[in-house]
């Protein structure tokens, strides 16, 4: 992978075009958008601390909405790591395609379920860290266990899972396929959030994760 050292810009557009944009995409499908309200500078800022990125080479954000969080990751990241955003929504996708030029971020459509292929598909291994802001307290159970399942596949030893919500529904699925997760409060955001992160224990096994995660669903 060769080093890039290149800024994300945007094509003239204010912070009140992608409060727009934000709340578009909550009209279309508001069980996929976790929030109204795009996050705040100050939970950007926290999320990349508990995400560890300074050292990080490849790293999948689940849920970008309008970019605001993914240019926030692309300013912790090193010149030489890679973006890999996987955004469900259409209108979301077009948006992150059209106004982001940063040459480490790719942009994927597709499910967070599968996290595995769509990091197979461009020929990257497996994440330092991944960071999701979709809502687990929207979801079936069956679904979120298959997300935080999938995310558990996908990272390397000792790699980080941060979730930042507004409800806790993720901390009791995720205590199933990770364990305990350390929790802040970010509350200059609107709403207040919870950051959730998980370090993946590299002694017990994927596979022995998700016969546990099945059992419990």
């Amino acid at each position: 992978m060769n080093a890039v050292k290149r800024h994300s810009r945007s094509r003239g557009r204010g912070r009140q075009d992608y409060h727009l944009d934000f709340l578009r995409g909550f009209l279309d499908r508001p069980k996929q958008v976790g929030s109204v309200i795009p996050s705040s500078r100050f939970l950007e800022k926290r999320v990349v601390r508990s995400a560890q990125l300074a050292q990080a080479r490849v790293v999948v954000e689940l849920g970008p909405g309008t970019g605001g969080t993914t240019r926030a990751l692309l300013r912790g990241l090193p010149p030489n790591a890679v973006l890999l955003a996987i955004e469900i929504n259409p209108r979301f996708v077009r948006l992150l395609r059209g106004t982001i030029r940063d040459r480490r971020l790719i942009v994927h459509e597709g499910s967070a379920a599968d996290i595995p292929a769509a990091l197979a598909e461009h020929g990257l291994g497996r994440a330092d860290a991944i960071v999701s802001g979709i809502p687990f307290s929207t979801m079936k159970r069956r679904e979120g266990l298959a997300i935080l399942g999938s995310a558990h596949a996908s990272l390397a030893p000792r790699g980080r899972f941060v979730a930042y919500q507004f409800r806790d529904r993720v901390e009791s699925l995720g205590r199933q396929v990770f364990g305990q997760p350390r929790v802040q409060t970010e509350v200059l955001n609107v709403p207040p959030m919870r950051i959730y992160r998980w370090t993946k224990d590299s002694t017990v096994s994927d596979s022995a994760r998700s016969r546990r995660s099945s059992r419990r669903a």
